[in-house]
This record gives structure tokens, C-alpha cells and sequence, in this order.
């Protein structure tokens, strides 16, 4: 099973032009409003064309160019779950999942709604209309509707978007259990990197209709690229970079010297580090600066029910005008463990966690 896309199309403040391929690994694609993301949809769902390229599923072509092949959306056997669920208000659950069932006999119809009701977790459920349905009830008939022509890929257009954060997880459960039997391409559309994170096992950034990363999720987050898809997939803090030996860069707005485990290839321009990587020493702790650690003031803090976020300021006692150097994230319990302790704490910046980001 594999989806094959490589396509442009302009549009009003850039072109967009994607060339990716996907396989039976739900692929999350993940970049900021406004950077093509529902477009690229659109365009393989066949609801948008193209100005030049081609879309191939399983050996099928659904968009030439050159050919001028453009398969109609309703023949692509490929299911849509739209960001506001786009349900047919005057239809029960039961015929919302059926509408795409016509053409079966009315027993094997009636069958496979029944299984999709029961996958879903929505037996019981098959007379409602959709005003009498919660959010996230709304959200697993679209699913339903969209898996019952049995699509050979499916698209998800901000699958959690409308969601509170409650209905989200539960969305998020029944999307990874679905995932898990569908076993075809599945493409998922967030500006949610922690989203993209945890329902794709692929991950494609976009940026202004460009690709600016493809590959694993993993590494993608490890090793971003770019200082753009190191932004975009949720890292915070940066310096100006420049190596000064092998294993070793200087953080020009940092004001230190830190070792790298990274290998510097390419001269690089920034480094970076992730807010939950940054390590608080304990008190027992001895301070030794070339393990790239560093003494550290707090100049201002904000919290969330489990976590805070700690800025910082190294080096020296701040001023008035002191900038912001980093941006750490704990748990609450250990914040407990020293936010009482007396200035200067200090803050280890592991060789391993950091980022050497190139041009």
C-alpha cells in the first residue's frame, strides 16, 4: 500500500510543491496555519487540482498533468474526516455511515455499518441524530463514515481540533486503535506537535508550502534539520552558534562554550536545546563548568497544572535590562526540591541534547 505525491500548486502568497511518499505508517503532517497543509489535502482527495504533478495510489494514477489524468474524488477511494466533522444534520448516525453505501446489498450495507458502529464505540447510538451527539461522539460517526467504503488511503484535516482536551484524548485513543487495524496510508493534518507526535509514526513539516523535514518522527525531533523545524516542532531555545574545535561550539547569545555530542559537518548556525532537556544540579552537587554547566538566576516563571516553565539568566547576577537566556520546564515535584534554594543555581546543558543546527 502506498500513496505517491508530488504535485505544485499556486497559491496566493506561494506555490505549494510537495513530493513525499506514504506507506501503511500513519504519517502526521505538521506546520502553521496557513502553510498548505489542508490544501495538500484537498488535492489528493481530489476536491482541489493541482497546476502540475502526479498522485499515485497503489498503482493507481489519480492526477497526471502531463497525462491529464484527474480521477473524479467520489472514484479515488480515499476517506475524508473534515476538521468540523461536516455531518448531514437530517440524517441518523446509521445513514450518515451508510451514505457511501448504496450501491451494496441492503444486508452486507447494514452489516458493515453495524461493525464500523462497534469499532467506534457508537453501538447503541445508530438513531441519534447528530445535534443529540457530543463532540467527540460527532467526530467517531465521521470516522465511521469515512472508513466505510473500505478507502484504500485516508485523510484527516485536524482530526482533534474542535475538541476539548478530554473529548481530545479520547479521540486520540480511538485514532490509534483504528490506525492499528487500518494498515494503509493515513495522513494526519496538525499544527499540534505534540498531536503529530503521538498519532503519526512519520512525520512530514511543512513550511509555506515547502517540505522542510520527512522522516521519523523520532529522529526528525532529535535531529532537526533546520532552525525552522526546530521551531516548528517545539524547541525554544537558541544561540547563535560557531564551532570553535571538533566536539565543541561557542553560543554566541548564551555567552559559553559547550560540548557537543552532535557531529559538526557543516559550520553550524545556531544551537539549540528543548525547555525539558535543561537539568537543575541538586544541592550535593559539585559545579563543574566544563560539563557545560553553568550558574543561573531566575528572572521570572509561569506554571500549568503539572509543569512550570523557569527563565533563566546565566553567567552573573541580572540587571535590569537582563535578557532571558533559556527556557527550562519541570515537573512541580522536583521545582519543590530547590526552588527555595539561594541564587546562583546552577544548570547543566547536556552534550547530548543539544541541537548544532546548520544554514
Amino acid at each position: 500500500m502506498a500513496l505517491e505525491v508530488q504535485i505544485e500548486k499556486k497559491l496566493a502568497n506561494f506555490t505549494l510543491d510537495v513530493s513525499f511518499t506514504a506507506t501503511n505508517a500513519p504519517l502526521g503532517i505538521l506546520g502553521p496555519s496557513g502553510a498548505g497543509k489542508s490544501m495538500l489535502l484537498r488535492s489528493i482527495a481530489g476536491l482541489e487540482w493541482p497546476s502540475r504533478g502526479q498522485i499515485r495510489l497503489n498503482d493507481r494514477t489519480l492526477f497526471d498533468s502531463e497525462r491529464r489524468v484527474a480521477i473524479a474524488s467520489r472514484d479515488r477511494r480515499i476517506g475524508l474526516l473534515f476538521q468540523h466533522y461536516a455531518l448531514f444534520p437530517h440524517r441518523t448516525v446509521r445513514d450518515n455511515v451508510a451514505f457511501g453505501l448504496c450501491e451494496l446489498p441492503r444486508e452486507e450495507r447494514a452489516s458493515r455499518v453495524e461493525s464500523l458502529l462497534a469499532r467506534t464505540h457508537l453501538s447503541g447510538f445508530d438513531r441519534r441524530y447528530p445535534r443529540e451527539l457530543s463532540g467527540g461522539e460527532q467526530q467517531r460517526v465521521a470516522l465511521a463514515r469515512a472508513l466505510a467504503t473500505e478507502p484504500e488511503a485516508l485523510l484527516l484535516d485536524e482530526p482533534l481540533s474542535a475538541l476539548d482536551t478530554h473529548l481530545r484524548g479520547q479521540m486520540e485513543a480511538q485514532l490509534q486503535e483504528t490506525f492499528a487495524a487500518y494498515q494503509r496510508p493515513a495522513l494526519i493534518v496538525t499544527h499540534n506537535m505534540e498531536e503529530a507526535y503521538r498519532l503519526g509514526e512519520q512525520l512530514l513539516v511543512l513550511s509555506r508550502g515547502h517540505v522542510a523535514a520527512l522522516g521519523a518522527k523520532k529522529e526528525i525531533f532529535r535531529h532537526p534539520p533546520t532552525l525552522e523545524v526546530a521551531r516548528l516542532t517545539g524547541c525554544k531555545n537558541f544561540s547563535r552558534a560557531r564551532a570553535v574545535s571538533d566536539g565543541a561550539v561557542e553560543a554566541i547569545d548564551w555567552g559559553c562554550r559547550l560540548r557537543v555530542v552532535q557531529s559538526i559537518d557543516k559550520p553550524p548556525a545556531h544551537i539549540g536545546i528543548r525547555a525539558h532537556h535543561i537539568d537543575f544540579l541538586e544541592a550535593a552537587d559539585k559545579p563543574n563548568e566544563g560539563d557545560n554547566v553553568f550558574a543561573c538566576w531566575l528572572m521570572r516563571s509561569s506554571e500549568t497544572p503539572f509543569r512550570i516553565t523557569l527563565y533563566l539568566h546565566l553567567h552573573k547576577v541580572p540587571g535590569d535590562s537582563a535578557v532571558v537566556h533559556l527556557q527550562a520546564e519541570v515537573f512541580k515535584e522536583k521545582w519543590e526540591r530547590f526552588r527555595n534554594r539561594p541564587f546562583p543555581w546552577h544548570v547543566r546543558l547536556p552534550p547530548e541534547s543539544l541541537m548544532v543546527l546548520s544554514e
